[in-house]
């Protein structure tokens, strides 16, 4: 498992996410406090407050990760 923050802070950024990680067939957790919700799921993401950074665990082998994170830049917040 890899764990990168996002932020996800209008309507159109959490639609265009949701579509980018569904083509992949691992899984995706948004983590906000206490709440883990399927990333995938876009009522479960719009049930978060969007306007804090968000952890996403990204459940995949190390090998598949670098293009995972490529596809994902546009949302990430850089540590």
């Amino acid at each position: 498992m890899h764990t990168v923050q996002i932020s996800l802070n209008s309507i159109d950024k959490v639609k265009n996410f949701v579509n980018t990680i569904a083509k992949y067939d691992f899984d995706f957790d948004l983590v906000s406090g206490r709440y883990v919700i399927d990333a995938k799921s876009i009522m479960g993401i719009f049930s978060l407050d969007l306007s804090k950074p968000i952890d996403l665990n990204i459940h995949c082998e190390e090998s598949e990760l670098a293009p995972v994170l490529e596809v994902l830049k546009p949302y990430l917040i850089e540590q």
